[in-house]
């Protein structure tokens, strides 16, 4: 009965106090709900997007002595297994064919068998181009090689048989060459460092009848596969899934004992994101986690607000006969009544957050959403506990009458603990800062193909021990200058005190046990806003750098391998709509020593600003720096690092090349000289790469023809632009643009939707900004209202009472404004350090979001004015019962 009382009383006196420890609460918990939720799903999206691009599951291959009708069945009857089709591999001794008065041989090369249907299975895995898609193919590099179309005919060398001739119906692309042409079984080192040149495609039946005889004689020049398709249903996390797919794939090879191997591709793209989801789980915990904290300091500052009139409450009930059970009972009922109600308020919060974030309430993955609710609903209960019932009941513990009616409570006096703890946290974050910025630094460890992932928790030390290095910090700066600065206080408000200023300063000095904490919550909740804005605004930056790196341009247009150069290519790209610029490539191989490694020729003038060439691509000068170099001396060459450090190159170095001359199809030397080292360049791979002025390798080698455009769309969408190149250039070339780059670029973590991310945190970060400072400001004046009553009573002026309101929030927000904007910057260097594995390549320089940094503070200004604004107009309106209230 007393506890209904009690709350009846809450709710009817302290309603105020109650919802705004509620409100604190449900931020708590409607952040951890909403960044929980999207972390079970971005592990969700990786998994599927993972598994979407692998066109081959498996690939099982029979071994030597094993009967490939044995190995299908047994294939067939694994459990998730949707699709099995058998696929022949034989060797070619060479593949000739007679074109006009010419005849074209090439060397060794493979011969594919397929049944039917398998393009319509396996989707992806050939990519018609010229004639039809099923009968005899032939791939595009093998087509340019021989000069052959549709209708030619192909004479096919065998190792102890004759030469068959072949007709050739089509002409393909095989984009997924890499895997199709792996050697099962092998270790990652050891797998071939290119596909096959000359490949050739028949139905399977075909394949038989040209290569059972070779079988019989050579068996090692033949291998017979069976390609797999698995259920997708596959668990959410992309771990889970990895030891899903590869339990599979050992159950099988077990059962096969020794008849087969599994070429695990679905299983080798789950081992890689896995490591993407571990940077996931990493991103909450240094984006999300430092919200809900603040979320919770929210809650305890404003439930401290009101710790005076809790211990008169106390009193009162004392003087009435309650004992220490009972007040604490009844301070773990109202505990219990704000995180009930902050609870299912978060719960709420974050399904309205989902919808205007994500589009969808339910925007997570089931089991994960569910998960995640619970432990941020036990989580704002805790905080309930800490930050109401933890203080209530030590004061009816250690508490008398007298001492829990003595309203302003004892003052206490400045120790110097906080600002040492600060300092030696701070050297901490230093420390960190120096290790996690060190070249090769990686967070997450995720070696290819081991079980277990290692993530480098010490690293958390470093964001987590700036955070609270900031909050000592701020606070013991704002205990000694409100304490000691009273000279600089009355000059600093001497403009809205006027001659009230001395009195004014004297009060902020009075109030610092409430300034201090509502400043440091002020400088906490800007160095949140700053940091994670900044981080987020870098990385769909370098998402961006990064697609635009992978994909070259808006649209980029490759030319077939060994296509003969027609000419016009430039300008009909050109005149398309929507087309600003076009940058032509011209792309060779040139041999380093013994190293085959990928040659680009450029405009050095132009191709800044085509490609959009980062500083951090090159070291030893920034991009227009190197292209300049490259302008002044025709023969200067880029290098990767590898190289200069392989064959010890000093710059000015004489490099000499071998590349082939078009005139007389050898490999000739051409002479440069070493002029800088290029890290990335636009679509050339990761490892070792060459640039070069495009004029001067044209000249050396008698083939001037670009063999890729960059096309800059200016702004028009890049796939319309990239749908009309098809149109015009026919199905020939390559043709991607940067949308589709977008999505499957660099490593699954950037297809994550981040920006959802992204609107939730810093959406949150606004309503932290109103909350600590105008919130904070409006229940100072609450707990206040018997002393501005009391001054009014006594005659005191709107506008001198107002003085006093004026100055706190100009000291709260000004101050706290200025730790934050440090603390940020100093977060922000440190966040992208430490998660340095998520770019690629590494950031020039932070971006900034100016328009979002400044429309924080100017919510959190305007939430301070509106308050100053509405309190002011009320603080001289005092009746008789309003006195006896108070």
């Amino acid at each position: 009965m007393l506890g209904v009382l009690w709350m009846r009383g809450l709710l009817g006196r302290r309603r105020g106090r109650l919802l705004a420890t509620a409100a604190g609460i449900a931020m708590a918990v409607a952040l951890l709900a909403s960044i929980g939720a999207f972390l079970g799903s971005s592990a969700a999206t990786m998994t599927r997007r993972t598994a979407a691009n692998v066109p081959v599951d498996w690939q099982v291959e029979t071994q030597p002595g094993a009967d490939p009708a044995a190995v299908l069945a047994a294939v067939r009857a694994t459990p998730s297994v949707t699709v099995a089709l058998p696929v022949g591999m034989a060797a070619t001794t060479g593949l000739s064919a007679q074109t006009g008065d010419t005849t074209q041989t090439t060397g060794a090369g493979v011969v594919v068998g397929i049944p039917d249907g398998y393009s319509a299975r396996f989707g992806g895995m050939i990519r018609p181009l010229v004639g039809a898609a099923t009968g005899v193919l032939v791939a595009q590099q093998t087509a340019a090689n021989l000069h052959v179309r549709p209708g030619d005919t192909v004479s096919v060398g065998r190792a102890g048989s004759p030469p068959a001739s072949l007709t050739v119906d089509g002409v393909v692309d095989l984009p997924h060459a890499d895997s199709l042409f792996q050697r099962v079984g092998a270790a990652p080192g050891s797998q071939p460092s290119a596909p096959p040149d000359n490949v050739l495609m028949v139905p399977l039946d075909g394949w038989h009848r040209l290569f059972d005889p070779v079988a019989a004689a050579r068996p090692d020049q033949v291998r017979q596969q069976v390609h797999v398709h698995l259920d997708r249903a596959l668990p959410p996390a992309p771990g889970d899934a990895f030891d899903h797919v590869t339990g599979l794939a050992r159950n099988l090879e077990s059962r096969l004992a020794g008849a087969g191997l599994v070429g695990d591709n679905l299983g080798a793209a789950l081992d890689a994101a896995r490591g993407d989801a571990a940077y996931a789980t990493v991103l909450f915990l240094f984006l999300g986690l430092p919200g809900a904290v603040l979320a919770g300091l929210l809650t305890a500052v404003v439930a401290g607000t009101g710790a005076d009139r809790r211990r008169h409450d106390q009193a009162l009930l004392r003087a009435r006969g309650a004992g220490t059970r009972t007040l604490v009972g009844l301070a773990l009922l109202e505990a219990l009544a704000a995180g009930a109600a902050g609870g299912a308020g978060g719960l709420l919060l974050a399904a309205l957050t989902g919808r205007l974030a994500f589009g969808d309430a339910g925007f997570g993955e089931g089991a994960a959403t569910v998960l995640w609710d619970g432990l941020a609903v036990a989580t704002g209960l805790l905080i309930a506990a800490l930050v109401v019932a933890v203080p209530a009941i030590r004061d009816a513990r250690r508490l008398s009458v007298a001492g829990a009616r003595r309203i302003e409570g004892r003052r206490v006096r400045p120790v110097r603990l906080p600002a040492t703890c600060g300092a030696v946290l701070l050297g901490v974050a230093v420390a960190t800062y120096a290790v996690t910025s060190r070249q090769g630094y990686t967070l997450v460890l995720a070696p290819e193909g081991v079980p277990s992932i290692s993530v480098d928790h010490l690293a958390l030390a470093g964001p987590a021990s700036l955070w609270v290095a900031t909050a000592l910090i701020t606070w013991s700066l704002a205990e000694l200058g409100l304490r000691r600065g009273r000279r600089l206080l009355t000059r600093a408000v001497r403009p809205v005190a006027g001659p009230l200023a001395s009195t004014v300063s004297a009060s902020l000095s009075r109030q610092r046990r409430l300034l201090g904490p509502g400043l440091v919550l002020v400088g906490l909740t800007a160095a949140f806003a700053a940091s994670t804005s900044v981080f987020n605004a870098t990385y769909a930056q370098q998402a961006e750098v990064d697609a635009r790196l992978t994909n070259g341009a808006d649209v980029t247009v490759t030319e077939p391998p060994g296509a003969p150069a027609t000419g016009g290519t430039e300008a009909r790209l050109a005149a398309l709509p929507g087309v600003r610029a076009v940058e032509p490539l011209v792309h060779r191989f040139a041999y380093v020593g013994a190293d085959l490694q990928d040659l680009y020729g450029v405009r050095p003038g132009t191709i800044t600003a085509a490609a959009s060439l980062q500083d951090a691509y090159f070291q030893g000068g920034t991009a227009a720096q190197l292209m300049a170099r490259l302008a002044a001396r025709p023969d200067a060459i880029l290098v990767s690092a590898e190289t200069v450090r392989d064959f010890q190159l000093q710059p000015g170095d004489r490099l000499t090349l071998r590349l082939q001359d078009r005139r007389s199809q050898t490999l000739t030397p051409v002479t440069f000289h070493y002029a800088g080292v290029a890290s990335e360049f636009p679509t050339a791979p990761r490892d070792s790469f060459l640039v070069a002025n495009a004029a001067y390798v044209g000249a050396m080698t008698g083939d001037p023809s670009p063999s890729t455009y960059l096309v800059d769309t200016g702004g028009t969408p890049p796939a319309g632009v990239a749908e009309a190149a098809r149109r015009t250039l026919g199905v020939g070339p390559v043709i991607t643009d940067i949308a589709t780059a977008r999505r499957v670029v660099g490593s699954s973590l950037t297809a994550v939707d981040l920006d959802g991310l992204t609107r939730v945190e810093l959406g949150f970060a606004l309503v932290f900004g109103a909350a600590s400072t105008g919130l904070l400001l409006a229940l100072g004046v609450v707990e206040r209202r018997r002393t501005f009553a009391l001054a009014a009573a006594l005659g005191a002026k709107r506008r001198q009472l107002a003085a006093f309101l004026w100055a706190e929030a100009g000291v709260v927000v000004a101050g706290g404004l200025a730790a934050g904007a440090l603390a940020g910057w100093a977060l922000s260097r440190m966040l992208v350090a430490v998660l340095s594995g998520v770019f690629d390549p590494p950031p020039a320089a932070l971006r900034v979001p100016a328009a979002y940094l400044g429309s924080a503070a100017a919510v959190a200004v305007l939430a301070v004015v509106a308050v100053v604004m509405l309190f002011s107009r009320r603080l001289t309106r005092v009746t008789g019962a309003m006195l006896r209230e108070l």
